[in-house]
């Protein structure tokens, strides 16, 4: 009998709207595995955080039921967290526990990983809930079209002889809305280069953003060639984003854990800084990302025919952008202590220069929030360049307690506790 893929799709939420994403999705996930050469059976792992948006717990069991009849949904709990936690002290310390397992963009990940690979996943692909599988188009004439993706199949169709494979994305994906830097009355083009070259990251660049708002308003449309599924190859670079992406469990020895300083992002960047002898492939499918939520009606099949240019005209859009600003300068510290540390000191004192010199006038594009003040990106650089060392040593801290979990869990070994309750390793 032909062996089965377990593969592990993991949803790291705070929005009830994941209910509606699973109940639109689970068949077409279910018809690609059935297109795939060898019989996979999928297990959802859904974890839940009700601190994020004020949601209840039953918000996130509003599943149909036929949902539940075919595809195995591992919910992760608070609770769960917490047992996880507790059943590998022994193995880890509890400030180790707690540093791997727990809410938040890179434990979230991690969570999850680690309940995968317990429950026997060969794969875990990671689907975020504001993402569809869908590609949008825009033709030379400027119309809209859109093509389903095969974002599943495509998946499982390279990952066995990969380590990572990644996706693309299209739609919304960066946070910053369009600002117009024609118009005298909002910011000049200096001042929002200086801004945006301070904040930048391995995603967000001056030149991309402002070649995206020249041409599309911001908007990230597919190309037609990927969107046919069409041009999987392995690139030079090894960076890949924190969702539509699938890990090889079977190659754990290549999967790094996820990390982000407190409070910060950049949980795929500090995973892909780990990725120096994994293999990633980038194949050709899509995630739409609705970034803003303006277009949930693509689950109900209802694709626009226009796709409006997000601006900074009310106070969700303006909360959106100025956090999306924290969490970047939060993570630059490390992710420039790491990468250039040579000039580390020159670096962060040229982004101190430049945010002085450009955070007032971004306060001026600031209309309907009062909860939004620019001088708290330059408040935060200090306190994390502060603290560059410390987050250092928990970037490699994280990444070992992760290879300490894979030996127990990933090689058949055994978990006994010993006279004092705690757990320790005993070899096969």
């Amino acid at each position: 009998m032909e062996k089965i893929i377990n593969l592990g799709i993991g949803f790291d939420t705070g929005r009830a709207n994941i209910c509606k994403l699973i109940n639109t999705y689970y068949q077409d996930i279910l018809d690609q595995t059935k297109k795939f050469s060898k019989p996979v059976k999928v297990t959802i792992f859904l974890m839940y955080d009700l601190g994020y948006q004020g949601a209840k717990e039953e918000d996130f069991y509003n599943i149909n039921p036929e949902v539940f009849q075919k595809i195995n949904i591992k919910y992760i709990t608070k609770k769960d967290i917490e047992e996880a936690k507790e059943d590998n002290i022994g193995i880890l310390t509890r400030e180790e526990a707690d540093l791997f397992f727990g809410y938040g963009h890179a434990k979230g990940r991690n969570t999850i990983m680690y309940f995968a690979l317990k429950e026997g996943m060969n794969y875990l692909m990671y689907w975020d809930d504001d993402e569809y599988p869908i590609a949008c188009m825009k033709n030379d004439n400027g119309a809209l079209s859109w093509k389903k993706q095969n974002n599943v199949l495509t998946h499982l169709e390279n990952i066995e002889k990969s380590d990572v494979t990644m996706g693309y994305h299209c739609g919304y994906i960066s946070p910053i809305p369009y600002i117009d830097i024609e118009d005298r009355n909002t910011i000049d083009e200096s001042t929002l280069k200086t801004f945006i070259e301070a904040i930048s990251n391995e995603l967000v660049s001056w030149e991309s953003i402002k070649k995206k708002m020249e041409e599309n308003y911001g908007i990230t449309y597919a190309e037609e060639y990927l969107a046919n599924g069409n041009g999987a190859y392995v690139p030079k670079e090894k960076w890949c984003a924190g969702t539509n992406i699938c890990l090889n469990l079977n190659h754990l020895s290549k999967i790094p854990a996820f990390y982000n300083p407190l409070n910060s992002r950049g949980e795929d960047t500090f995973f892909s800084t780990q990725l120096q002898h994994s293999k990633i492939t980038k194949i050709p499918t899509y995630h739409f990302h609705d970034g803003f939520l303006q277009y949930t009606s693509i689950m109900d099949g209802k694709n626009p025919t226009y796709l409006d240019k997000i601006e900074m005209n009310s106070e969700k859009i303006e909360k959106r952008f100025y956090n999306a600003c924290l969490g970047w300068i939060r993570y630059k510290p490390l992710l420039t202590y790491i990468t250039r540390r040579d000039t580390y000191i020159e670096d962060m004192e040229k982004v101190k220069r430049d945010l002085e010199n450009s955070v007032d006038k971004m306060n001026s594009l600031i209309k309907y929030s009062k909860d939004c003040d620019f001088n708290n990106v330059l408040l935060e650089l200090d306190k994390y360049s502060k603290n560059v060392f410390s987050d250092y040593n928990d970037y490699l801290l994280v990444n070992d307690v992760w290879k300490r979990l894979k030996r127990v869990y990933g090689s058949g070994r055994i978990v006994k506790k010993n006279r004092k309750g705690r757990k320790e390793i005993i070899l096969d």
